[in-house]
């Protein structure tokens, strides 16, 4: 007995229009998805635990949980390619832990080192990262910048902050302000390190600066580039140091739903702020 195959032959004017319907429904469902940890996050109150993959988050607060999570883990802009499974990372500017995480997720024996100086913050990232029996991790209650010692730091317990010398006009209505140590980024980059990441509400540019040429031992970072009312603008300063240094560099935005400073029509005056996302890697 013979017997025959048939192959089906489908139409590319068919297949296109298939696979476009097959992306369609995979955005829909993501979409969704999202749709649903936000309305979760934002009926949360602080305290409260919340899930993110195979982690539990202890949250200060459901929006900035939601703009965290959106960023990190579903965005991927602290993601990277490690050459080996146990890469140090230096976290500055941890908030209550979500970067520490998603480093964790990505690379389980990951060394990481978290800077975070928020008296009201910090106490819930160590809960994080107790919580989810995360080794390897060193929580550092310091702010990251170019000067050490003891600083004026304005917060809102929540996501916002700032060190008072960054700023014009002192504390926003309903900040607080606290006396915070700080340190230097330049003496946490004495051994190779894999991943930098900066989100130090305004400090950047003094951080790396101070840092110089031991900012050669970073192989990859991705820095949150803050500008703030009334001082000077440091995007080009920072951008040409690291091209001095061997860094090829690429700036982006943030998400647009949620940091309206990055949404055009774009302004600059003396009260202009926005923010940009840097991310950065040592040429061979």
């Amino acid at each position: 007995m013979v017997r025959y195959s048939v192959k089906t032959v489908i139409p590319a004017a068919i297949r296109r229009p298939a696979r476009e319907m097959a992306d369609l429904v995979i955005s829909m469902r993501s979409a969704w998805s999202l749709g649903k940890v936000r309305r979760r996050a934002e009926a949360a109150r602080a305290g409260e635990e919340l899930s993110c993959l195979e982690f539990r988050v202890r949250i200060n607060d459901g929006p900035n949980f939601y703009v965290l999570y959106h960023d990190i883990f579903v965005r991927g802009i602290y993601r990277f390619d490690s050459r080996q499974p146990d890469p140090l990372i230096l976290d500055c500017g941890s908030n209550v832990g979500m970067s520490i995480l998603y480093f964790k997720h990505l690379y389980p024996q990951a060394r990481i080192i978290g800077f975070e100086p928020d008296p009201a913050i910090v106490k819930y990232l160590e809960d994080n990262v107790a919580t989810n029996d995360l080794s390897d991790v060193q929580i550092v209650q310091a702010a990251v910048g170019g000067r050490e010692g003891s600083l004026t730091f304005y917060s809102d317990g929540k996501y916002g902050s700032c060190l008072a010398h960054l700023t014009t006009g002192g504390a926003p209505a309903g900040w607080s302000a606290h006396a915070v140590p700080c340190v230097k980024l330049r003496d946490y980059l004495h051994e190779p390190v894999d991943f930098l990441k900066m989100n130090i509400e305004g400090a950047e540019w003094e951080a790396l600066a101070d840092s110089g040429d031991r900012l050669r031992s970073v192989n990859e970072m991705a820095i949150e580039y803050h500008h703030l009312p009334g001082l000077p603008r440091t995007l080009h300063k920072i951008l040409g140091l690291l091209d001095e240094l061997g860094f090829d560099s690429v700036v982006s935005d943030f998400n647009l739903d949620t940091y309206s400073g990055a949404r055009p029509p774009l302004t600059l005056n003396s009260q202009s702020s926005y923010f940009r996302h840097i991310y950065a890697k040592r040429r061979n």
